[in-house]
């Protein structure tokens, strides 16, 4: 598959202004839950309704990218890379959506889903995400992204050394301690039942 395809004479100068960092007022906050089965609650650092805890991601949604790619270049296009029979965007098993995005002749791909969700609103929301990726592989918003998997990356090693800790306690009770411990900061369900699986095998060895 094909990741980039540059038009002869497109001007690669005029996308660096893709490039150029957002203003504080057009970055939005998106929550995300310390946890899967985290308690809904009011937040109140952001003033919705979702789970807590839970850290605030910097982003940039739909409009905010649609209007930096039509400062770059107003016919800016994209397009499904799959159309069914009734002429309508595929989407993938999992309910993902991959777009070719076109911006001053250079043309990228990019890929969204809708967390899960149904409906039209879901579709719209799938095809938001892959704008939003595509439009990244150009170069938008990209250090809010990287923020993102920074985020990602520090919760995977927080996940790892809770069932580390766990591994290398010493009996039941500590690894019941360190479960407790691993709930109150917020671990998620995956990182919990690791734990409890290591105080079964525990339990059952006698130790």
């Amino acid at each position: 598959m094909t990741t980039a395809t540059i038009e002869p004479g497109a001007d690669l100068s005029a996308l660096t202004v893709l490039r150029e960092p957002f203003k504080p007022e057009q970055i939005d906050k998106l929550p995300k839950p310390a946890s899967r089965d985290a308690q809904k609650g009011r937040c109140n650092e952001c003033g919705g309704y979702h789970g807590l805890p839970a850290v605030h991601l910097d982003y940039v949604g739909h409009a905010q990218v649609t209007a930096r790619l039509l400062d770059v270049d107003p016919a800016w296009s994209w397009e499904p890379v799959a159309i069914g029979d009734n002429g309508l965007p595929v989407f993938d098993q999992n309910g993902g959506l991959w777009i070719r995005l076109t911006v001053g002749g250079v043309t990228r791909l990019g890929y969204g889903d809708s967390q899960g969700k149904n409906g039209p609103n879901a579709v719209k929301e799938a095809i938001g995400d892959a704008l939003r990726n595509a439009a990244m592989r150009f170069g938008v918003a990209l250090d809010l992204w990287s923020k993102s998997d920074i985020h990602s990356a520090v919760e995977q090693s927080t996940a790892r050394e809770w069932v580390i800790e766990a591994q290398a306690a010493d009996g039941v009770d500590a690894i019941r301690d360190i479960w407790k411990q691993a709930r109150a900061a917020g671990a998620d369900v995956d990182t919990l039942d690791k734990i409890t699986v290591l105080a079964q095998e525990r339990m059952e060895g006698g130790v």
